[in-house]
């Protein structure tokens, strides 16, 4: 190698280190940008002059080259907000937002979770991107076409009226047989009473206390009773009997068997005749354990689950996103419903992926196709709602790198003042 070829070495390895410094800098201005992958500097050496490849003992370099950059995936730490639109990923895995950018209109990737909702009610990031998802219908059932994911703002829960009342208690075995029940009179014509809510066609709440009588040992009769005034042809203030029916019981206190002998309720301004079930547990009748729902056991009679399946219509209350993705509705009757799910990307090389800037990564022929799914399937990570991803960049290392690339940019300069002066020293000679 001749003293101009250092001078030259010397400069390659200066350009390879200031660009190394870039991506440094790029790492620590970054550090809190969430989502953000930090990227580190591949080198590599150059080869000498032709004379190399005939003759190996000649063999000389020509300095180095910042080949390129190399983005790292690692999981970044994450950051709890409370906000319900703030998502993170862990794991591998995309998140798909769709929309112009930069000329572009098409997918993007990113691991910033930052979305909130826009006024038409769809999941949007910063840029105004439409996070994808796939819709859910009515019921709540997720179908297989992937697009913006939408949450209506005015969406509401249809009322739905009770066709079940399931319960769990005890009856005391040693109680004793009152007066025949008169729903007039309930307190005093019977042993125990519940109460739930029963909600009719149009949605409306009504009260029924159900009542229960011992007619003998091991007997029971159950009487389901509302207020006059929410039947149709009732008087405000007098119970009317809905639902009546049996009970018996083995030995063991075991239930053995149920019946219903009627149940019928007229509520005002909805469908007439509205049947109701009520389920007393397992019975030993219908080949059940009869320990599941009511019991009767000495000791004070008592109720430990009350349960109906019917509710009254709601509005959305809020939004919560499980870890797979699903966008689940909280509505002001209680209920949630499924509204959609999160379409999720991943690749076979997420170092193929192009940088777009704002968080976002284009594929190329490098990536791969995505490989578009949902969260906790088919090696896509799940979804934590509330949460977003820091920056995966380590201050510590980054401070070593920049430390270690300063002292390889001195290392080559200093090669040029040397070069410089051998130099100097062969033009000296001259003189």
């Amino acid at each position: 190698m001749t003293i101009l070829s250092s001078l030259y070495s010397s400069a390659a390895g200066l350009d390879a280190h200031s660009d190394a410094m870039d991506v440094v800098s790029d790492n620590i201005a970054n550090v809190n940008t969430i989502g953000f992958k930090e990227s580190r500097a591949r080198f590599e050496d150059v080869l000498g002059s032709s004379v190399a490849e005939t003759i190996p003992g000649l063999q000389t370099g020509h300095g180095s080259r910042m080949a390129g950059t190399e983005k790292i995936f690692s999981q970044g730490s994450f950051l709890g907000t409370g906000v319900s639109t703030d998502l993170a990923i862990s794991g591998d895995g995309f998140f798909m937002v769709n929309g112009p950018y930069q000329g572009f209109n098409g997918n993007y990737y990113t691991r910033d979770g930052q979305f909130h909702l826009n006024d038409q009610g769809q999941l949007v990031n910063a840029d105004g991107l439409h996070v994808q998802g796939y819709s859910a219908d009515p019921a709540g059932n997720i179908t297989g076409t992937v697009g913006d994911l939408t949450i209506p703002p005015n969406a509401t829960v249809q009322p739905n009226m009770t066709t079940q009342v399931t319960i769990a208690a005890n009856l005391d075995a040693s109680a004793t047989v009152p007066a025949a029940f008169d729903p007039l009179n309930p307190g005093n014509t019977s042993n125990f009473s519940t109460s739930t809510k029963v909600y009719d066609s149009i949605g409306n709440a009504h009260t029924v206390d159900i009542y229960y009588s011992k007619t003998a040992t091991g007997a029971w009769d159950w009487n389901a009773v509302a207020d006059g005034g929410d039947i149709t042809g009732g008087t405000a203030g007098v119970g009317q009997v809905i639902a009546s029916g049996t009970m018996t019981f083995d030995t063991t206190g075991a239930l053995t068997t149920q019946t219903t002998t009627a149940s019928s309720a007229d509520w005002i301004g909805a469908t007439p005749g509205q049947a109701v079930t009520f389920n007393f547990g397992d019975d030993t009748a219908s080949g059940g354990t009869g320990r599941a729902g009511v019991t009767s056991y000495a000791g004070s009679s008592s109720v430990s689950a009350i349960d109906q399946d019917g509710y009254g219509s709601g509005d959305l209350a809020g939004v919560t996103v499980t870890q797979d993705g699903r966008v689940e509705g909280t509505f002001t009757n209680g209920e949630k419903r499924v509204l959609g799910q999160l379409a999720m990307a991943r690749f076979r090389s997420n170092d193929g992926l192009a940088r777009a800037g704002n968080g976002l990564f284009m594929e190329t022929t490098d990536s791969g196709d995505a490989l578009v799914g949902k969260a906790n399937s088919g090696g896509i990570g799940s979804v934590i709602a509330g949460s977003l991803e820091q920056s995966n960049v380590d201050l510590g290392q980054e401070f070593v790198n920049l430390i270690a690339y300063q002292r390889g940019f001195q290392a080559n300069s200093k090669t040029v003042t040397t070069a410089d002066e051998m130099l100097q020293t062969l033009i000296q000679m001259k003189q």
